[in-house]
């Protein structure tokens, strides 16, 4: 009994010991070179992605919208569901290191040949024609993780499941992001709007005075009808921008998970500015924080658990099986106790010889995935810093831009006054007036464009660095 109860604790010696190996390298960040400071922008501990989207974004309307998109939005909801289907992954591999157990019932009539060996000697024996068998039992299947298989499972498991979650994460700053730009759009569209109807109304009062200056004879039909082509020119803008609001809004309204139709708003979108300062970070914080990038990297930990897996998958494996219940020949003996208790305890080491290279393949296959999630998370993070950096050039060349463009409508606008004036006066001609109107209109749109694509680049430089998320 002493001799037995010492080899029990060698045996058990030996499992934990084997229990506590683990093949296979623990995940570190592969190197990754770079810069201290994004490309044109002053060095800075803080960042703009740390704030919450209802602060960066403090126009009520579209924070409504915003928020609309969040809960309503099929994308991230659809992301939301990725998400919930690998947090039950995550649960089933969480209790993988626990036994196994099935429960059976089954009862059998035998009838062997009369000729039969069996049928030969049940008729010898006097035990009838026929052998009937009962039997209720649990049987139990133990896989010990001797080298770290189950735990590289959930390793693995685990970081599928941040990987969809930090995917959820990507999907609402691009739909927060998307939503903002198209409210931006929608408000652009409004602007210009405004622009060419006003500039319709202007042509009409020009068309008007070359007409009575037609009639006093001091110009020929040929002032007439350019003017009126100048006008024609304006009133097609006019269903070409209602057009483009309408879908504008359509597009807006499925973004927030809603049926198309009009979307209500107040601001204008002269009422809106891009901060003075909005500061970037550093790269590497961003690497950190951008929901894209760490679900790349959270691919990575899992493409570099299942390589343990595949190796651990090539070890032998120990296996404790057992089983007990009850088992009668006869049903009236069946749940006699302890007459029809059976139990049997049994352990085995398999050890893989040769599977037709299949263990193999599968290792190979693994690092070589493991050598690609390493590209994909560096190419990941190279895009987002030149995202960043391409975000940052357009607030500051935009910036130079909208001053330019501030500058060409005030000049066109004093054109077309001096050019009426002296148009009156008949110190100019109908075709000054007419150019002069057409450049003025020209910039004006342009304005309203160059105002939305600053706006615009605002967001970009706000979802490249990983905001809007929280």
């Amino acid at each position: 009994m002493k001799t037995s109860y010492s080899s029990f604790l060698i045996l058990l010696s030996i499992v934990v010991g084997l229990a506590a190996c683990r093949v296979g390298r623990n995940y570190e960040r592969p190197p990754m070179p770079l810069p201290a400071q994004f490309n044109g922008a002053a060095p800075s501990d803080s960042s703009i992605a740390g704030m919450e989207w209802k602060k960066f974004f403090t126009d009520p309307t579209l924070q409504q919208l915003i928020d609309k998109a969040v809960s309503g939005n099929l994308d991230l909801q659809i992301a939301v569901k990725r998400v919930d289907a690998a947090q039950e992954y995550l649960k089933q591999v969480k209790v993988g290191w626990l036994p196994s157990f099935n429960g059976q019932v089954s009862a059998a009539t035998n009838f062997p040949s009369k000729n039969s060996l069996n049928g030969m000697n049940m008729s010898q024996f006097g035990m009838g024609d026929h052998i009937e068998d009962y039997n209720v039992g649990i049987s139990m299947s133990w896989e010990i993780d001797v080298w770290g298989k189950i735990r590289r499972q959930k390793e693995a498991a685990l970081a599928s499941y941040l990987q969809s979650y930090e995917g959820a994460h990507a999907v609402q700053t691009s739909v927060v992001a998307a939503v903002a730009n198209s409210y931006f759009n929608l408000l652009m569209l409004d602007q210009q709007l405004d622009i060419a109807r006003k500039n319709v109304a202007l042509t009409d009062t020009i068309v008007k005075v070359i007409r009575l200056q037609k009639a006093a004879g001091e110009v020929t039909e040929l002032a007439i009808q350019q003017a009126i082509s100048q006008q024609q020119t304006a009133e097609l803008l006019v269903p070409a921008l209602e057009q483009g609001i309408t879908i504008q809004e359509n597009a807006l309204r499925i973004l927030t998970g809603e049926l198309p139709g009009e979307v209500s708003r107040s601001s204008r979108l002269r009422d809106f500015s891009v901060p003075a300062a909005l500061p970037a970070g550093i790269p590497a914080e961003m690497i950190s924080r951008r929901p894209d990038v760490r679900a790349s990297e959270m691919g990575l930990v899992a493409a570099n658990a299942k390589v343990g897996v595949a190796q651990a998958s090539m070890y032998p494996s120990l296996n404790i099986t057992a089983s007990g219940g009850l088992n009668s020949f006869k049903a009236s003996n069946w749940f006699t106790m302890p007459a029809s208790l059976f139990g049997t305890v049994a352990g085995s080491l398999a050890q893989p010889i040769f599977q037709k290279r299949a263990l193999k393949t599968q290792l190979e296959v693994a690092r070589i995935n493991r050598e690609q999630a390493v590209l994909e998370f560096r190419q990941s993070a190279l895009n987002a810093i030149g995202e960043v950096s391409d975000a940052l050039v357009k607030l500051d060349k935009l910036k130079t831009r909208q001053e330019i463009v501030a500058r060409q409508v005030s000049t066109t606008q004093l054109a077309i006054q001096q050019a009426q004036l002296l148009f009156r006066s008949g110190m100019a001609n109908y075709l000054e007036v007419i150019t002069a109107q057409s450049k003025a209109l020209e910039s004006e749109l342009n304005q309203a464009n160059i105002d939305r694509e600053r706006l615009s680049a605002m967001v970009d430089l706000y979802r490249s660095l990983g905001g809007g998320w929280k």
